[in-house]
């Protein structure tokens, strides 16, 4: 992808001097003074670089130095589509990772042109984006990146801003919200909806903003206490960000029991749905996973008791050569909702291998989240890891499904070449699967706990277009590790609704779901499910450990 394909600007932050632009381009305009030629069609599914060299200027996090940084090394990739105008995108990521924990800022992107140009912007959740004790963002470092479109065209954004490690004396953790009005170009000062020290962790945030009432915006999170539990949080404006209710807990699982990745999705007749992971410990210690949803029928004023989707059983990904742990989505899981309220959820199990490797899991709700079907694998080759999935739903209740596997690694270890993935499907069953990008390496990815290139990555929709919004490896410069890329994957869409049932497009492979029930219980499984569980944690709150 040549530079000029994106433009990169930086705007908006409060403190000038602390970014550096990173990098510009675009084309220029003339003519004779007839009306301008109308432009080229852009080329099929065209890859765009959205990110490129650190834009922070050294040392601008302060605090002592802990931990590996990572410049110009981005992870972990949200998205969302303005209602009012499609063409308007906003994506965030972690920006200049450290190795152990967090990031040194938390980046946005504005494209006015469906994905096509990017420019870079910044809410001022830390102080490499302009933080300061002033305007509430006076943080060292920002992690766990989410945003959302209201009805009115607003963009709400949501950050876990951290100084200090977690759980230490004098450490401080807070969730952030942010505001733009302009559709992603400037940011509002951030509200707190929760500051804690010490003991108390909070985790994991995502922020849901209604898409009937832009009133209602909602916040859910994980509160960790050390070495006890970590019940969900929840809080929300029911006035258009004016204020915020104070945080509060919406389920408590009890000593020794905690949630995690808090996702709200709210269905047509308003109700709220929160997905979540639910660690639980069995009689000998072991922590095992469940993935749930709890309803709200008021707006997140009262909530229901969890509903269990299914037992989660995901390993883990690694490096098949050396056995180096990638850090992956074990453990977690992505939902979406389609224009009729159908649900669809989608996560790593290790069930459909026998245990051996994790594949991705989908199942699908079509009352609200109150029953589910069985969980089925949706990746092409069972025979490798597929990791870190994530879900869409088109406008015509086309499902997308994302991820990354390891089908065209290669026996050399020193490298660990890695693809990403887009299969789609109009009915959960038979599945059409497409190639994004790669292979990378992804054996140069900053190292945090292991290969990271997020906890999740984003998918969304425009029209009959999916846009995957995703980080991969610049193979071979260590300078910049990574990127944020944007793929607007709709001509393999369009050909294959040309299609036959059994009838592939070009590019593409079709596959039938397989469906496979929980694995055995057994005490091996239990312990590698109970240590997957613990990487999963020590991987985002450094210093966790299992309650008891």
């Amino acid at each position: 992808m040549m530079p000029n394909k994106t433009r990169f600007i930086l705007a908006g932050l409060a403190v000038a001097g602390v970014l550096s632009l990173a990098a510009c381009g675009g084309g220029s305009s003339g003519g004779d003074g007839g009306a301008p030629p109308a432009p080229a069609p852009p080329p099929p599914d065209p890859q765009v670089r959205v990110t490129g060299s650190s834009p922070f200027a050294a040392g601008c996090g302060g605090g002592a130095p802990s931990g590996t940084l990572y410049p110009g090394a981005e992870v972990e990739t949200m998205i969302a589509v303005n209602p009012r105008d499609p063409n308007n995108l906003v994506g965030v990521w972690q920006q200049d990772r450290w190795s152990n924990g967090a990031a040194q800022g938390l980046m946005t992107g504005a494209s006015f042109d469906g994905g096509r140009t990017w420019e870079r912007r910044a809410a001022p959740f830390s102080r490499c984006t302009g933080g300061n004790a002033a305007n509430g963002g006076d943080y060292e470092r920002a992690t766990d990146p989410w945003v959302s479109f209201g009805p009115d065209g607003s963009a709400w954004q949501i950050a876990l801003a951290t100084s200090g490690a977690s759980f230490a004396t004098g450490s401080s953790n807070a969730i952030l919200a942010s505001r733009s009005f302009d559709g992603g170009r400037t940011w509002s000062d951030p509200v707190t909806l929760i500051r804690d020290s010490g003991q108390f962790f909070n985790d994991k945030e995502s922020i849901t903003a209604d898409p009937a009432d832009p009133r209602y915006v909602y916040a859910t999170w994980d509160r960790l206490r050390e070495n006890d539990s970590g019940p969900t949080w929840f809080s929300r404006t029911i006035d258009g960000g004016q204020s915020w209710e104070p945080a509060r807990s919406i389920f408590s699982p009890g000593s020794g029991s905690q949630t995690i990745n808090n996702q709200i999705v709210v269905l047509p007749d308003g109700a709220l749905v929160n997905f979540f992971t639910w660690f639980d410990a069995t009689t000998n210690n072991l922590l095992h996973g469940k993935l749930a949803v709890m309803r709200s029928a008021d707006k997140g004023f009262t909530w229901s008791a969890p509903t269990v989707i299914t037992v989660g059983q995901a390993i883990g990904a690694s490096d098949p050569e050396t056995g180096a742990h990638i850090r992956d989505g074990a453990n977690l899981g992505s939902i979406a909702i389609g224009p009729r309220g159908e649900l669809v959820v989608v996560w790593q199990d290790a069930r459909f291998s026998g245990g051996a490797r994790d594949g991705i899991a989908f199942a699908r709700s079509l009352d609200g989240g109150l029953s589910w079907s069985a969980p089925v694998r949706i990746n092409g080759d069972p025979a490798v890891h597929a990791f870190v999935p994530s879900v869409a739903v088109r406008s015509d209740g086309t499902i997308g499904v994302s991820y990354y596997d390891l089908r065209n690694n290669t026996p050399d270890p020193t490298t660990l070449p890695t693809d990403y993935w887009l299969a789609r499907s109009t009915d959960g069953v038979t599945w059409r699967e497409s190639h994004v990008t790669g292979p990378f390496n992804l054996a140069i990815a900053p190292n945090a706990n292991g290969l990271f290139l997020g906890d999740y990555q984003a998918l969304t929709s425009i029209g009959d277009t999916f846009v995957p919004f995703y980080v991969k490896t610049n193979d071979g410069d260590t300078g910049n590790r990574t990127d944020v890329f944007a793929t607007l994957a709709g001509s393999v869409a369009n050909a294959t609704q040309a299609k036959s049932a059994s009838a592939p497009a070009a590019g593409e492979s079709v596959l039938r779901a397989v469906t496979a029930g929980p694995l055995p219980s057994t005490p091996e499984l239990q312990q590698r499910l109970h240590e997957s569980i613990v990487r999963t944690m020590q991987r985002r709150v450094p210093g966790w450990r299992p309650p008891g």
